[in-house]
């Protein structure tokens, strides 16, 4: 039913990127019944990010004079609402948002942010002391010449107004991808982000810390400071010097201890005794799960739940590791497969977790977890994934890929088989053997886990790449989302028995696609206007992929709108399915890499 107690405003600027985001937040707005307002702005010739930001107070301020009796909702135009629950609409407070980061209750406030509220959504009541809170950011903003975003000005606000306001937090899990559901909690709010925050956070004005609350630890702070520092310079290097610079970094470890060496990487930072202990456990989980004591991971997850519950990210840091206790604790009792496959995020993507399942089920062996990034001369398997960069010279090599041309494969390696005529050109050009076999494993599926598509759902279920899954997308009518997250061997299972369900896919997400071929499940491969370049690579990586299985000599994703009831699926889809020929050679390699691996070099 319509709501006349409220209105949610907005702004975009006028090209083409935020338009399309624009146009998807008033559709789903309008499907809803909300009223909206969402203003168009032009940049002026000298405007960047940071000053159109800041234009936010004042169409906020100027929205709540417009509507005095409303309750006035402010939502970042690349965010969008699956629902506006009555829990969040029928605030009493004179405010009401998410706190800084989504933080949970065991983790807000000024010790650990330097500002108190996410301002990407928020509600303003129509009480004086809400309207004056409003009021102040405007002003403050209309008389500063300081460098500052928006979010700059309600803090200020807030820090001088607070202390006679009301407000209520909503729950972070209320946001979709950033929780479990909880009774009670509806997942109402989806989260997006132009990329633009982490470029000018050192540009603009910010916050001094309230008081003297914790802050994060010395091993956090310089890690956060590497990694933006390494991330900047990247990024201002020209193409060919990123590309030897990476590589560089991935020879020498910077890219192990910037990115997979610590397990609590994306948990909450501080230095209080509890998140220190709560940090601990999470890498006592993680830690014994990669050594295979399932018994430490419960006595890690034990401490995490006696220190006042766990997280989202903790549960999924839990989840992470019971897989990898599995794989290691189960097989025939040889020696376990030492595999390297890309973990993060937790608890699992797919694709990559497709590489410990499958060499499990086709070896019978255990496998050992070894992080892709980390230096060893172990001898150890490299399989699915675009993860051709980290070989290494003790690497056995079975359907690895790369997701740019000219990476750098280790010549040095043992190559039994590599995803493509792609990934083979880019090993020639290393200085690598010339490699005619091809065929990226995941395509095995059908061949460790056999169904048969019997009579299907009438639907079509949606399947989006991590990197695509907080984009505001529409929902056609008989359309279902289904998360790409699938760690543990039971998640990768159900997921792929519920694709089995379905009439056909849509999926942004390669192996995705890959499984969906392994089957015959017609299957669209898609990407999203304005978010073409969120997934590492250059596109390389699917035309691989198909020309290493017999499936076509070149595929591109199909550029969508995020409103897919505007999508014809029809010209998209394919039921292609790789033969059995061809997964005859691909398994025979992988049953071939399994026994090398643990054969000395040489022998």
């Amino acid at each position: 039913m319509p709501r006349g107690d409220l209105v949610v405003c907005s702004f975009h600027t006028a090209d083409p990127y935020y338009t399309g985001f624009a146009d998807a937040l008033r559709a789903g707005l309008d499907a809803q019944g909300i009223p909206h307002d969402v203003h168009r702005l032009v940049k002026g010739p000298d405007d960047d990010w940071a000053d159109m930001t800041r234009r936010k107070v004042g169409i906020l301020d100027a929205a709540c004079r417009a509507h005095p009796d409303k309750k006035v909702f402010w939502i970042d135009v690349d965010c969008s609402l699956v629902d506006l629950p009555d829990l969040v609409a029928d605030f009493s407070a004179d405010v009401i948002g998410f706190q800084r980061g989504f933080a949970d209750p065991l983790s807000i406030g000024y010790g650990r942010r330097t500002r108190f509220w996410e301002p990407c959504f928020f509600g303003i009541n129509t009480t004086p002391s809400a309207r004056d809170f409003v009021a102040t950011a405007a002003a403050l903003e209309r008389s500063s010449s300081l460098k500052a975003t928006d979010d700059y000005f309600f803090e200020e606000a807030w820090r001088t107004r607070a202390a006679g306001m009301s407000f209520q937090v909503i729950p972070s899990a209320a946001v979709v991808g950033r929780g479990a559901d909880l009774p009670g909690v509806p997942q109402f709010f989806r989260f997006g982000s132009s990329g633009n925050v982490a470029e000018y956070r050192d540009k603009v004005v910010q916050h001094e810390p309230v008081g003297s609350g914790a802050r994060p630890g010395p091993r956090e702070r310089v890690t956060t400071l590497a990694h933006r520092t390494a991330k900047a310079v990247h990024h201002r290097l020209p193409a060919g010097a990123r590309r030897q610079a990476r590589d560089a970094a991935d020879r020498l470890g910077i890219t192990h201890l910037l990115t997979a060496s610590d397990p609590v990487a994306g948990l909450p930072s501080g230095g209080d005794a509890t998140a220190v202990a709560r940090r601990a456990a999470v890498r006592t989980m993680v830690s014994a799960g990669q050594r295979g004591d399932l018994a430490r991971v419960e006595a890690g997850m034990a401490a995490v739940e006696a220190a006042g519950g766990p997280s989202a990210a903790e549960r999924a840091a839990h989840e992470a590791a019971t897989a990898y206790a599995h794989y290691l604790a189960v097989g025939d009792g040889r020696e376990p497969l030492p595999l390297s496959w890309w973990s993060r995020p937790f608890p699992g993507n797919f694709g990559d977790w497709l590489s410990p399942y499958l060499l499990q089920a086709l070896s019978g062996r255990a496998v050992a977890y070894k992080a892709p990034t980390a230096r060893t001369s172990s001898p150890h398997l490299v399989a699915v994934g675009s993860i051709g960069r980290f070989v290494s010279a003790s690497s056995v090599v079975v359907g690895t890929g790369v997701s740019e041309s000219d990476t750098w494969l280790d010549p040095a390696a043992r190559y039994v088989s590599v995803r493509g005529p792609v990934t083979a050109a880019a090993l020639r050009a290393s200085g690598g053997p010339d490699v005619e076999r091809f065929g990226d494993p995941g395509a095995l599926l059908r061949r460790v886990l056999p169904l048969e598509r019997g009579a299907t759902n009438g639907r079509v279920a949606l399947v989006r790449h991590v990197r695509h899954r907080d984009l505001p997308t529409i929902l056609p009518e008989g359309t279902d989302e289904l998360s790409v997250l699938a760690g543990t061997p039971g998640q990768v299972e159900d997921l792929v028995r519920t694709l089995v369900s379905y009439d056909r896919v849509v999926t942004s997400a390669m192996h995705v696609l890959v499984a969906c071929q392994s089957y015959g499940i017609p299957c669209a491969l898609v990407t999203f206007a304005g978010a073409e370049d969120a997934v590492h690579g250059t596109g390389v990586k699917y035309g691989d992929y198909v020309r290493g299985v017999g499936l076509g000599m070149s595929l591109t994703p199909a550029v969508v709108g995020l409103d897919l009831r505007r999508l014809d699926l029809d010209p998209l889809t394919t039921d292609d399915r790789v033969d059995d020929r061809t997964l005859d050679d691909v398994e025979d390699a992988v049953r071939t890499a399994a026994d090398l691996v643990l054969t000395p070099a040489g022998v």
